[in-house]
C-alpha cells in the first residue's frame, strides 16, 4: 500500500474510529445492541482511514461539478464526483450496507452508528437523504415505486448500479414553511406531473436518480395540509430528463453533498400514499433525518475531541504537554462530557424510534414521544458541536484556524448542523407543539419516572431526584403560559428539558453499569449546564478516566 501523506497533518488518521470510542462502545451496551454481530468495527477501520482522508480531499481540493451539456448537445443536469467519493459511497452502500440495515431486519441502530462513524456532514447527507427516500417508498410506495428499494438500499447483494435518493422540500419563499410551497401537482391518468421552479436547498441534486418531493394537487387547501408527497424519477417513461438542475451552491461547509436548486415541467411523478396525508408523510420522513443529523453532530464533535486529545498529548508548552494543563484538562473534561450527555440523549431518542418508526397516522403516544426526544436531541448535539469543535479548534491555537489542517474544516462542518432539517427555532416550536396538542410531555415524564425505580441510594439517587423534580417543574410551567409566552420561551424549555434528560440518562446509564466514570460526568453535566455554576473539581484519577482515550477502556 501506497503510504498516505496526510498521515501527517491528522493525529486520527489510520486508527480504528469505532474499536478507539469506548464510550460509544459502552452505550450501546447499555441498550443491549450486539455490534459484534455487525460490521461497525470494520467499518471503524474504513472510516478512520479511507473516509477521514477522502473527505478532508474533497473538501479542498476535489468538490462536486455541475455537467449541464454532453458532448452531443444534450441537456445532461449530473454532476461529476471525484473518483475517490465515487468508490467510498459505493463501499459504503454494498460493501458496509449502510442503508440496508432498516429494511432487511429492522435495525435502525447500525443506520445512526454507522453515520456517526462516517462523521463528515457531506458524504452523512447523501446516504441520509438516499435513506429517506427509501423509507417513503417502503411506508407509503406501491409496486411501481418498490421496485426502486433494493438499488437505494444497496447491501452486497445487490446486483448493477446503485440509486441515490434525495429529499426535495425546501423553496426559495418558504424556507422551513412546508406551508407556503408552490410547487404544483395535476393527475394524470395513473400518475401526476409536477410544476414549478423554486426547490431552493436540493441536497443531491445532479446525483439523484430518484427523488421525495412536497407538491400541492391542483385544489388541494391551502397551507400544510395540502402538501402531498411524490417520488419523482430522474427520467420519465419516455427515457427524457425529468427534471433540470439550475444551479450548484457554493457552502462554507458540506462540499461532498451537491447542494443545487431543482425546477419541475411537467415531471412525470408518483403519489406516495394518500395525498391529503402528504404532510405527515414529510414530517415522518424528517424524524429520519433529524436523528441523522444528531448523530452526524456527535461524529463531528468526536473526531474534533480525538484530533485535540492526541495533540494536547504531544505538544509541549510552558515546560509540559498540553494535557497536563489544570485548563486543558478542564477544557478536555467539558467537551468529553457535553458530547456524552447529548449522546445519551440521542440514542435514547433512536431507541424510541426504533421502537416506533413503522407506525402511520394517527399515531401512538409513543410515537409522539420520539418525536419530542427527536427534536430534542437535534438541538442539543447541534448546539454542542458548534461548541465542542470552537475548543478544539482553539487548542490547537495558530494552527487550528489554518485550513490545511483538518480541525478547522471540523468547526465548519458543525455549523451546518443547527441549521440542517428546521433550525433551532422550528425545533423548539415544534417541540412544543408535541408537548401541548400531543400530551408528549407525559409521556416523558413517566419514562424518567419508571427508570427511578432502578437508582436506589447515594449521590446518583439524589441527583436523579433533583432532575425530575425540574423536568416536573418545567412541564408545569408549560402548562401556565399563554401561547404567546410559550412561543418566546420555546428554546429555554427545549434546552432545559434536554439537560435535565441528559442528566437522567447519564445517572442510569452509571447505575446500571456500576460506573463511578458516568456518575461524575453526570454531575459535572448537571452542575455546567443545568446549575450553570462552576463543576466540581474532580480528582485527577476521574479526570484522567475522562478526558484520556487511552484509558477509557479500563475505567468504562
Amino acid at each position: 500500500m501506497i503510504e498516505s501523506t496526510y498521515r501527517f497533518i491528522s493525529n486520527i488518521y489510520g486508527k480504528n474510529h469505532f474499536e478507539l470510542d469506548k464510550p460509544f462502545i459502552s452505550l450501546l451496551d447499555y441498550f443491549k445492541y450486539d455490534y459484534s454481530k455487525t460490521n461497525l468495527s470494520s467499518l471503524g477501520e474504513f472510516a478512520g482511514r479511507d473516509v477521514y482522508e477522502c473527505a478532508d480531499y474533497i473538501d479542498k481540493l476535489g468538490k462536486p461539478k455541475l455537467i449541464m451539456w454532453s458532448l452531443d448537445g444534450e441537456r445532461v443536469d449530473r454532476v461529476w464526483l471525484d473518483p475517490s467519493q465515487r468508490m467510498l459511497l459505493e463501499r459504503l452502500v454494498k460493501d458496509y450496507g449502510v442503508n440496508s440495515g432498516p429494511y432487511t431486519n429492522g435495525d435502525w441502530f447500525h443506520y445512526f452508528s454507522s453515520i456517526y462513524l462516517i462523521g463528515d456532514p457531506g458524504i452523512a447527507c447523501i446516504l441520509t437523504v438516499t435513506n429517506q427516500t427509501a423509507y417513503a417508498i417502503f411506508k407509503y410506495g406501491g409496486g411501481d415505486t418498490r421496485r426502486f428499494l433494493p438499488f437505494l438500499v444497496g447491501g452486497s447483494g445487490v446486483k448493477g448500479e446503485l440509486m441515490f435518493g434525495a429529499t426535495w422540500f425546501t423553496e426559495v419563499q418558504g424556507g422551513s414553511d412546508l406551508g407556503s410551497n408552490l410547487v404544483e401537482a395535476e393527475k394524470d391518468g395513473n400518475y401526476w406531473r409536477l410544476d414549478g421552479n423554486t426547490k431552493y436547498f436540493s441536497s443531491n441534486a445532479g446525483l439523484a436518480n430518484l427523488a421525495i418531493v412536497t407538491a400541492r394537487p391542483r385544489g388541494a387547501k391551502p397551507g400544510a395540509k395540502g402538501i402531498a408527497l411524490f417520488l419523482v424519477p430522474e427520467f420519465d417513461s419516455h427515457g427524457r430528463r425529468n427534471f433540470s438542475v439550475r444551479r450548484l451552491k457554493d457552502k462554507s461547509g458540506t462540499v461532498a453533498v451537491p447542494t443545487g436548486e431543482v425546477e419541475f415541467k411537467r415531471s412525470y411523478a408518483f403519489l406516495l400514499g394518500e395525498p391529503e396525508k402528504g404532510i405527515y408523510y414529510t414530517l415522518e420522513n424528517l424524524m429520519v433525518s433529524r436523528l441523522s443529523n444528531a448523530v452526524g453532530a456527535l461524529g463531528i464533535a468526536r473526531k474534533a475531541y480525538l484530533e485535540t486529545y492526541y495533540y494536547t498529548k504531544k505538544r509541549r508548552a510552558f515546560g509540559k504537554h498540553l494535557v497536563e494543563h489544570p485548563l486543558v484538562q478542564r477544557d478536555l473534561l467539558e467537551m468529553e462530557v457535553y458530547i456524552e450527555g447529548t449522546m445519551a440523549v440521542t440514542f435514547r431518542a433512536i431507541n424510541e424510534f426504533q421502537n416506533t418508526y413503522l407506525e402511520k397516522p394517527p399515531y401512538t403516544e409513543r410515537y409522539h414521544y420520539a418525536r419530542l426526544l427527536t427534536h430534542i436531541s437535534k438541538n442539543l448535539t447541534a448546539d454542542m458541536a458548534a461548541s465542542v469543535t470552537k475548543t478544539a479548534m482553539e487548542l490547537h491555537g495558530g494552527i487550528g484556524f489554518l485550513s490545511e489542517f483538518p480541525i478547522e474544516r471540523w468547526h465548519r462542518e458543525a455549523l451546518i448542523t443547527p441549521i440542517w432539517e428546521g433550525p433551532s427555532n422550528v425545533q423548539a416550536l415544534d417541540m412544543l407543539e408535541v408537548i401541548v396538542k400531543k400530551d408528549a410531555g407525559v409521556s416523558l415524564l413517566k419514562d424518567v419516572e419508571a427508570y427511578a425505580k432502578d437508582i436506589q441510594a447515594g449521590r446518583a439517587q439524589e441527583l436523579y431526584s433533583l432532575s425530575l423534580q425540574r423536568i416536573r417543574d418545567t412541564l408545569d410551567l408549560v402548562k401556565g403560559l399563554d401561547e404567546e409566552e410559550a412561543q418566546f420561551h420555546a428554546k429555554d424549555i427545549l434546552e432545559r428539558l434536554g439537560h435535565l434528560f441528559a442528566v437522567t440518562a447519564l445517572v442510569h446509564m452509571a447505575n446500571s453499569r456500576n460506573s463511578g466514570r458516568f456518575l461524575s460526568i453526570a454531575q459535572v453535566y448537571y452542575d455546567k449546564f443545568v446549575e450553570r455554576t462552576f463543576p466540581k473539581k474532580l480528582d485527577a484519577q476521574r479526570i484522567s478516566e475522562i478526558v484520556e482515550v487511552d484509558k477509557h477502556a479500563n475505567s468504562l
